[in-house]
């Protein structure tokens, strides 16, 4: 399911003056999908939640290698469900391709943990 998400992005990144919250939404849901599909593999309980900060820390603490962009990542937090309703007000614009590339590696990073 993740990779819909991420298919998504990788449409929405090659169209010019997208909304950011419609990248955003689908950035946060892939990541959130990898994360919770990655908790499956460790055999560890997951809350339903869309906080990837939450995830996140249960993936550490099962000793799950996380990349150093997990930040980057856990700031998409917000697209879930806050920007879904409400208009944007953040300071700077998502770059598509660049939320594009940290996507995908964090998604082929849990798929790569796949038997």
């Amino acid at each position: 399911m993740a990779r819909k998400d991420l298919r998504a992005i990788e449409i929405l990144s090659s169209v010019q003056d997208f909304d950011d919250e419609i990248v955003g939404y689908h950035a946060q849901q892939a990541v959130e999908k990898a994360a919770k599909a990655w908790l499956c593999l460790l055999e560890i309980e997951y809350p339903m939640t869309h906080d990837l900060r939450a995830l996140m820390a249960r993936l550490q603490i099962a000793g799950a290698d996380l990349p150093q962009h997990r930040d980057a990542l856990i700031d998409l937090t917000d697209f879930a469900v806050q920007y879904r309703y409400e208009a944007l007000m953040i300071d700077e614009r998502i770059d598509p391709t660049a939320t594009l590339a940290l996507v995908r590696n964090f998604v082929e990073l849990e798929e790569g943990k796949l038997p």
